[in-house]
């Protein structure tokens, strides 16, 4: 029985060049970036080879470029650090309800602390109304933070327009978008997008866990969250992850020469995914074909089973895919972003979703919908009523 892993949205695979590249740092140049003997000039050539690369995927300066020890250090960075550094110029900030764990609860923290923070609503299938955006804006707004593409639904909101209608209604507030999901799949364009902040994750792009990295416009200031030593140009202190920066800057280099032809692969299964999804009774396909989604997400929702069941039956069949956000498996509630693009009730507890990546096949998606087509009539018998 081979594996279909169709969890992507939640970790991937490491590329073998980049497992081999961090090998090779880890038992020979195994220097600290900081030291001025040879061995830390060559662990320092490293970080500055992965961040001049990131910087090329976005065209933007490798200055701009921070690396931390993931997304939700990026997000907690962009969203407290923004807070520190202008709180005395307003206390206001707009999000959304969609939002991934990593953003809205550094905005509950903020605003346990006296900040203001409006949700915007989203539409069925997960778009935010950005004539709501621009009513929202205030001059007292300081920071207005939108996820690139939602992890569960796979909606991508629109960023360039959002970041104009920002810059236009008030230029002194901050623009940041999690594009966790987004980066990689979708070509992406700070400075012509108006984003002054963005945070990007090793692990969804076939790099490794534990690393990752935040844009931030030069012309930002920002509060350090992590003081110490002055590393990452006094941004982000402690002695920098080298194999993971290094298996990072690889990772995204590799994504971005392919990517064209990898996104028309993976949006070839989705497709057909959805296709066969649609066909089967009770299920309700959650994402849309076109191109307000990303190519390597699906949800759907499977009406009479519970999500947990359903997964762990598929499992048993060497096909792994996720009841929701990764991150917050271990803590089970019902999904906010679910909620917030109208799913029925009885369905809330009844999504799964499927996600690929540079690995998945054509072939599988067929044979996952196969499986449910097979599991549905049965596990729905067993239902309690």
């Amino acid at each position: 029985m081979r594996e279909i892993y169709f969890d992507n949205a939640a970790t991937t695979r490491v590329r073998p060049e980049v497992a081999e590249l961090m090998q090779k740092i880890m038992t020979e140049d195994y220097g600290n970036p900081s030291s001025r003997h040879i061995m830390g000039v060559r662990a320092e050539r490293y970080i500055k080879t992965a961040r001049e690369d990131i910087a090329k995927t976005l065209r933007v300066d490798p200055g701009e470029i921070y690396f931390t020890s993931g997304g939700t250090e990026s997000n907690n960075l962009a969203l407290i650090g923004t807070a520190l550094s202008r709180g005395k110029r307003g206390r206001h900030i707009i999000s959304t309800g969609i939002e991934h764990a990593a953003v809205y609860k550094p905005l509950d923290f903020l605003r346990e602390r006296g900040f203001e923070v409006t949700v915007l609503p989203v539409d069925r299938m997960g778009h935010i109304s950005l004539s709501e955006l621009e009513k929202a804006i205030r001059p007292d707004t300081i920071l207005v933070s939108l996820m690139y593409v939602n992890n569960e639904i796979g909606s991508i909101e629109p960023i360039a327009e959002a970041g104009r209608i920002i810059k236009e209604k008030n230029p002194d507030c901050l623009f940041h978008t999690d594009t966790i999901q987004a980066y990689g799949k979708l070509r992406i364009r700070p400075r012509n997008e108006h984003i002054d902040m963005l945070s990007v994750s090793a692990h969804k792009i076939h790099g490794p866990k534990g690393a990752g990295f935040i844009y931030i416009d030069k012309k930002v200031r920002l509060h350090p969250l992590i003081m110490g030593g002055g590393q990452e140009s006094d941004m982000r202190s402690g002695t920098e992850n080298v194999p993971g920066i290094a298996g990072l800057g690889l990772a995204a280099k590799l994504y971005y020469e392919q990517q064209e032809e990898i996104d028309g692969r993976i949006k070839a299964i989705r497709d057909r995914l959805i296709d066969r999804l649609s066909e089967i009774e009770g299920v309700t396909v959650n994402t849309g074909k076109d191109e307000g989604f990303a190519p390597h997400i699906v949800s759907a929702s499977f009406q009479g089973v519970r999500a947990e069941v359903l997964l762990h039956a598929l499992e048993e069949k060497g096909i792994y895919v996720s009841s929701g956000s990764a991150c917050s498996s271990n803590h089970p509630s019902i999904s906010g972003t679910l909620r917030s693009i109208g799913v029925e009730k009885e369905l809330l507890d009844s999504t799964l979703r499927f996600s690929f990546g540079i690995y998945s096949e054509l072939s599988e998606a067929d044979e996952c919908a196969d499986a449910i087509e097979e599991l549905l009539p049965m596990l729905r018998k067993f239902t309690r009523r």
